[in-house]
């Protein structure tokens, strides 16, 4: 049986200790301002099982076609140093070699690779000096001890921490029922497309039936394609839409949605159709209106009911996703290629009944609008859906404990994990949490618009400022007395 091994810090020296679970790009962002602080007096430790910390499973991917879907100089690590990433892709020749790097308009979109190795470039001096400190392992348990947290690990270690922010990655996608349920174990059923290789089983003419039409699908589909694939490919979602791309010049955000607080779902449509009517007799396309409303999010969210924005992430999300999370003109390219040629075909249409005819996986699709059903014969299924927010809390077990605990909940609208203002997690009962902090796109029930890297950067610097100023002053209560 293995020995746990206690590592208490206080025992160490009097330094308050925070913990971060998780060291993709959140957990590395709030390390990153916390580390550089010079006048913060504390311990700062990161627990991410991989090997470097600031690449996530988004930035982590070594295919090629995996781009940024942004241009290089909307992308730092630090909000306040705007050019950092590409001021180091330049000093480092990241780029060289790619040829498909660079678009007309003269921005460059960068393989995603390249912006976690430019964010472990910036993490790691850090680390070298001790401000940062690594620990390979995942956290199981997190739960009070007196006014502190006892975190226990994947390998045994315990620490006890003052603080602890919850950075933790994107739950797994959820897939369709239908298909968990039959195609489990299948060798070409392939349940998360975010894995590493996870597109390896997929033969080169297999029909394949892509579920979901968002940023994932956009990528599997180019890696298809640009990988020499010649089977057919069909990808559906309930309404049928995809991911768009760039507008084709740079333009200025269009549009105030804060001036005249907006309190309902269906004004908001209306004033954002309003918005890029006026913006087009000038010349601009949806895409300015689009990024005024990103902009504006935290706000607009703010002014909304909790019914108004469950309401809104009910109806309208689905529409905003495949507007505000654009993808990369090299991605957009391939993908339009595969649906002029006939090679893609984009549905309408959720997945109903599943069956094998022979070696094919026979699916019943039902088509939107009532519209009917189709039955196809597929080799390789992939789930796109995007991350399953709402689970959040399920698919970790120290979450599910904090949660049973009275810790934690989910915010109201499902989209991750309730907090207050300061970033607090917070009771179901409304309670903040002390020394308890959620990080990034999980903290977005409260703080709106939190899935875009630079409103993560930014969100990062908050919390890492939030965490030093409650060290700065009182400790207040305890957790306990949080219960």
């Amino acid at each position: 049986m293995k020995q746990k091994v206690v590592l208490n810090v206080a025992q160490v020296d009097a330094r308050a200790v925070i913990a971060i679970i998780g060291g993709g790009f959140t957990g590395a962002a709030v390390a990153y301002h916390l580390g550089r602080d010079e006048g913060l007096d504390a311990r700062v430790l990161v627990f991410e099982p991989r090997e470097k910390i600031g690449m996530g499973v988004a930035y982590e991917s070594l295919d090629p076609v995996h781009r940024i879907n942004v241009p290089a100089a909307k992308m730092s690590l630090d909000p306040g140093e705007p050019e950092s990433f590409t001021q180091w892709i330049a000093e480092n020749a990241a780029v060289a070699g790619d040829d498909k790097v660079a678009w007309p308009d003269g921005s460059i979109y960068p393989r995603r690779r390249v912006f976690g190795d430019y964010v472990h470039a910036q993490v790691s001096p850090l680390i070298e000096s001790g401000r940062i400190e690594h620990l390979r392992t995942s956290v199981i348990r997190v739960e009070p001890i007196g006014a502190r947290w006892r975190i226990d690990a994947e390998d045994g270690s315990t620490v006890e921490a003052d603080y602890v922010v919850i950075a933790t990655s994107h739950p797994s996608p959820a897939a369709p029922k239908p298909l968990a349920a039959f195609l489990e174990g299948h060798p070409r059923f392939i349940a998360d497309a975010t894995k590493p290789d996870a597109l390896k089983p997929v033969r080169p003419d297999d029909a394949v039936l892509v579920v979901g039409n968002g940023l994932t699908s956009a990528d599997v589909i180019a890696a298809l394609v640009d990988g020499g694939h010649k089977g057919q490919i069909t990808a559906v979602s309930r309404r049928g839409l995809r991911s768009r791309g760039h507008a084709s010049k740079v333009q200025e955000a269009f549009g105030d949605f804060t001036t005249r607080p907006i309190r309902s779902v269906r004004l908001l449509s209306k004033r954002i159709r309003e918005a890029i009517r006026d913006a087009a007799i000038f010349d601009l396309s949806w895409h300015a209106v689009i990024d005024a409303v990103r902009a504006q999010g935290r706000q607009i969210w703010t002014n909304l009911p909790v019914e108004e924005r469950k309401r809104l992430v009910r109806h309208l999300r689905p529409f905003w996703d495949v507007h505000r999370f654009r993808i990369a003109p090299q991605v957009e390219a391939s993908v339009d290629s595969a649906i002029a040629s006939g090679q893609l075909d984009v549905l309408a249409a959720s997945v109903g009944a599943v069956c094998y005819n022979g070696a094919k996986i026979r699916t019943v699709l039902r088509l939107a609008h009532q519209r009917g059903t189709q039955i196809r014969d597929f080799d390789a299924v992939v789930v796109t859906t995007g991350p399953a927010h709402g689970g959040i809390i399920e698919s970790q077990p120290y979450l599910a404990g904090l949660s049973a605990g009275g810790f934690i909940t989910a915010d109201p609208a499902h989209l991750g994990i309730a907090c207050d203002d300061h970033a607090l997690a917070t009771s179901a009962s409304g309670e903040a949490t002390p020394g308890l902090y959620i990080a990034g796109p999980l903290a977005r029930g409260t703080f709106g618009e939190l899935m875009g890297l630079p409103q993560v950067s930014e969100h990062a610097a908050f919390v890492a400022s939030e965490v030093a100023l409650a060290i700065a002053g009182p400790r207040g209560e305890s957790a306990t007395d949080a219960a």
